[in-house]
């Protein structure tokens, strides 16, 4: 009965130190990397920073400055995942804004997840700070422009081959006008070959 017990613990302690254990490589971040085909951090990304530098490169941003005086101020509304598949849209706004922030050329207010938290925080100053460095109430730096998007995509198959096309808009409405002072489109396309296994 021992030898049986024994035969087994040997048995399980080989299965358990076989070669089909889990092996994690550490990636450069920046580095581009398609796994599956789908929209990932590159495609994220590189859509971003193309878009920006577009935005940034166009005459509104010097006709605004030329009629105000100053920087405009932006901030981000929605941006809409029209795909099919699940694309995080929240690090897509966030490589908006960093690009956007970072060119120095706009000043950037804070977007809604901010908002409501922030003007507690003042809400609470107004009884609890000292007068020295309490923070004024209805003193918000309002936002001259809004950018929206969208992620859409096109997919085509045949057989064990598909190529995915997307397709990222983005425009930039004066908030207090209404009016779209740019315009911008990213299209990256995939092509995808699954060896001899189906769909």
């Amino acid at each position: 009965m021992k030898q049986i017990i024994l035969c087994t613990l040997v048995l399980a302690l080989i299965a358990g130190c076989g070669g089909g254990g889990k092996q994690v490589t550490r990636l450069d971040p920046n580095s581009q990397t398609d796994l599956s085909g789908r929209w990932n951090d590159t495609d994220a990304r590189l859509v971003a920073r193309e878009l920006i530098d577009d935005c940034l490169s166009r005459p509104w941003l010097d006709n605004h400055v030329k009629d105000a005086g100053k920087q405009p101020v932006v901030t981000v509304g929605t941006f809409s995942n029209e795909t099919s598949e699940h694309i995080n849209v929240d690090i897509f706004i966030e490589d908006f804004e960093r690009e956007l922030l970072n060119s120095g050329r706009v000043q950037f207010a804070a977007g809604k997840p901010y908002r409501a938290e922030l003007r507690q925080e003042r809400q609470e100053q107004q009884e609890f700070a000292s007068r020295e460095t309490v923070k004024k109430m209805r003193n918000e730096t309002g936002a001259d422009y809004m950018l929206f998007g969208s992620v859409k995509t096109i997919t085509d198959q045949e057989g064990n081959k598909q190529t995915v096309f997307y397709s990222t808009d983005a425009e930039l409405i004066n908030i207090e006008t209404m009016l779209i002072v740019w315009k911008g489109n990213k299209k990256i396309k995939k092509g995808i070959s699954q060896g001899k296994t189906k769909w």
